[in-house]
């Protein structure tokens, strides 16, 4: 019976992190989007601003409250989802395509599963750390391939956004075990509140570029479902099948970034990029079973 509920609880951990995962895929497509319309830091910001709207409309909703010893915890996993990892994606959007990230944030599962055994308080077995160092390796081969074994500033900036997402993926899911995952980003959002005006005052005059209608969508998609309603998902997810396993799923991540590369900013997906993001997708799903104490 424990087995059966334990089987349930990741199946629906599972469902609830791919909602989160195809919410995410649209990110960085839409970041180079907004780019037209506003600069870097000004979006990065103003989504930010954007999204603690709604979450301080959940907040007034739900009722939730944070204690007041998690305080620490949910301010640091804010800076590091609200700014830390929109930040030096949206720089490295500025050299890289959209595709290309997409295949490149690959690596958040490995460094998601490496930071929930250090902090998070879980096990992976040897053969989820095998897989999980394959999906990486065809990562990192995929980068060096295409840049011609020369990495680019906007491979290392992609590096820092999933370094940053990674480790803010594991603090949020530690607080989604005692709060909802909605009120999780939604503290977070709030207690960085006071960096999200400044930001947003601070490039007002120098950030906004003559935005187009495709760009002011792209802005309110960033901040209220990249920022806010995948997170919803995503760390009751992570709460609830384990930060480690549900956390591979992010690899599927690539397919949806690729998608709607081609859709929205035609961008050409070659045969090499399909056949990584096929690989990586692969490794999910032989390792989605791996043990895990």
């Amino acid at each position: 019976m424990e087995h059966a509920i334990d089987q349930n609880r990741q199946g629906l951990g599972m469902v609830l992190g791919f909602v989160g995962v195809v919410l995410f895929g649209a990110t960085l497509p839409m970041t180079h989007i907004g780019l037209d319309g506003f600069s870097p830091w000004f979006l990065t910001f103003s989504r930010a601003l954007i999204a603690s709207a709604a979450a301080a409309t959940y907040l007034a909703v739900t009722g939730y409250k944070l204690p007041r010893k998690n305080i620490p915890e949910a301010f640091l996993a804010g800076l590091l989802l609200v700014f830390g990892f929109p930040g030096f994606a949206t720089l490295a959007m500025e050299t890289v395509p959209a595709s290309h990230g997409g295949v490149i944030l690959g690596l958040l599962p490995l460094m998601t599963a490496v930071f929930a055994a250090l902090i998070g308080g879980e096990r992976p077995g040897l053969v989820f750390w095998g897989l999980g160092v394959l999906g990486a390796a065809l990562v990192v081969a995929f980068s060096l391939l295409r840049s011609h074994f020369s990495l680019t500033l906007g491979d290392f900036w992609l590096l820092a956004a999933g370094l940053s997402a990674s480790l803010g993926y594991v603090l949020s899911a530690r607080l989604s075990r005692i709060m909802s995952g909605g009120a999780t980003i939604s503290w977070a959002l709030i207690l960085t509140l006071p960096i999200s005006i400044a930001g947003t005052a601070w490039n007002w005059q120098t950030g906004i570029m003559d935005p187009d209608i495709p760009s002011l969508w792209a802005l309110l998609y960033l901040g209220l479902f990249s920022m806010f309603g995948g997170f919803l998902f995503w760390n009751a997810g992570l709460a609830i099948g384990g930060i480690a396993r549900v956390g591979q799923i992010q690899l599927l991540q690539t397919f949806v970034t690729l998608a709607l590369s081609a859709l929205l900013l035609s961008e050409r997906i070659s045969t090499m990029t399909l056949a990584f993001a096929i690989a990586v997708a692969a490794v999910v799903w032989f390792g989605r079973k791996a043990r895990i104490s």
